[in-house]
């Protein structure tokens, strides 16, 4: 037992420190640096071009223009007393534009999750249940068509439909601009208001693995002996399928959302982007066109801790609801 556990502590510190290298290089590969030119807005409609005795200041007052393995030694250095480093575009510590812009990103994937798998996990059950009948069928037909569409183009076509159109739900942003709420109750239905169509696009892009995965495993299970067992006994049909095949096919359901936390972190960078949602994909699309580095390297450092720390709770679950995979 205690050989497993210094093995995972060993494995996760490795992942950790590739990921920190791979923070640290990957926004250096980019072609330019943040000096080169610098953009007077995130529009690019204003371009102030640096004269080479300002970008060569600049490049040594934040100590870019030193060995790569100078500059990685100091950013380890600094990231052992949490610093993060100061953003070159926004002018302020990285740690605060990210917990400026984190929440509202953790609001929509924390939401666009729940209903993804609670609705996945129905609709599979449903599904499981008649899939002998033409609405089985349909219902696949459906979630397959949602699934081959890309996060970004459900995103457009629910912008243009919802907001262009129908003008339902705002064009951009997470809250009324300059409003003046009279009770909390009133703020919160508002920045609900703004989120619901990320919230469905990201919903919609992650329920069809869900669906099928709780379908399949739930037709699996029902064929198991133990499953028969139960109805020889006398046990309700709606029993046999809540308290029996449903508890043992949410197992694999369980892992799947630890893997659709990532996924959904990778695709709330385009979501947010097409409804200009000030989360951390607007964050770092900003980051990655103005070469800010030190506010790259935060983003990517905090979405990879963030998707670690989600597996680490799914293996947890996994082992209240499994024990034999406990460790």
């Amino acid at each position: 037992m205690e050989k497993d556990r210094n093995s995972f502590i060993l494995r996760l510190l490795s992942t950790l420190f590739v990921i920190l290298a791979i923070n640290f290089f990957l926004p250096r590969v980019m072609p330019g640096d943040p000096f080169t030119t610098i953009s007077a807005d995130e529009i690019g409609e204003e371009i102030i071009v640096m004269t080479e005795e300002q970008r060569l200041y600049y490049l040594n007052y934040y100590g870019l223009d030193r060995p790569l393995h100078e500059q990685f030694l100091a950013y380890m250095k600094n990231l052992m007393t949490g610093n993060l480093g100061r953003s070159i575009y926004y002018k302020m510590p990285v740690s605060d534009v990210i917990m400026l812009h984190l929440p509202w990103t953790i609001l929509i994937v924390a939401s666009a999750t729940v209903i993804s798998t609670v609705l996945g996990v129905f609709l599979g059950t449903l599904s499981a249940k008649n899939r002998k009948n033409g609405s089985d069928r349909i219902m696949m037909t459906c979630m397959i068509a949602f699934a081959e569409i890309p996060p970004f183009l459900l995103g457009l076509i629910l912008l243009l439909v919802f907001s262009v159109h129908l003008r339902l739900f705002p064009l951009a942003g997470a809250v009324t601009p300059f409003a003046d709420y009279n009770a909390p109750l009133e703020q919160a239905w508002d920045i609900m208001y703004h989120a619901f169509l990320p919230v469905v696009t990201l919903s919609l892009t992650q329920l069809t693995g869900v669906y099928l995965l709780t379908r399949n495993t739930l037709i699996t299970v029902t064929t198991k002996d133990y499953i028969r067992t139960a109805r020889a006994k006398g046990l309700g049909e709606k029993t046999v399928w809540i308290r029996h095949a449903l508890r043992n096919a949410l197992l694999p359901v369980v892992t799947r959302t630890g893997f659709m936390v990532g996924i959904m972190i990778g695709g709330v960078v385009l979501v947010e982007n097409v409804f200009s949602y000030p989360g951390i994909g607007m964050t770092l699309r900003s980051a990655v066109i103005c070469r800010d580095y030190p506010l790259i390297q935060g983003i990517l450092l905090v979405t990879a801790v963030s998707i670690l720390v989600c597996n680490l709770l799914v293996d947890k679950i996994y082992g209240k609801l499994d024990p034999r995979v406990a460790t």
